[in-house]
């Protein structure tokens, strides 16, 4: 149910993405990846790159994680505006990206 919403989520934030299975990890591409996501035992990891996590640092603070990772866990409502608001920056950043590499 709650990674069924997550995918959801994503999808319906990033409506052009591809789904994908990288690092053996349910994954959302968009001129590269955009996250990743999977269940574990007491959480959900969440995976939207390291400057995907720098960008939120304040929002994320809450949470467990490393440099490109977060953990939900399990017991605490996921937040999933959350989500949405870190798949937009990702989205942009992989756009932009791409143009970039596009213009050379």
């Amino acid at each position: 149910m709650i990674l069924d919403r997550l995918r959801a989520t994503i999808r319906r934030t990033a409506p052009g993405a591809e789904e994908a299975i990288k690092y053996r990890l349910p994954t959302f591409v968009l001129s590269g990846n955009l996250v990743h996501f999977g269940a574990f035992k007491k959480h959900i990891g969440f995976y939207a790159t390291r400057t995907g996590n720098k960008q939120f640092r304040e929002e994320l603070s809450v949470y467990e994680g490393a440099n490109g990772s977060v953990k939900f866990p399990l017991n605490k409502p996921i937040p999933y505006s959350l989500v949405s608001k870190m798949v937009k920056f990702r989205v942009k950043e992989n756009l932009e990206r791409a143009g970039a590499k596009r213009e050379k």
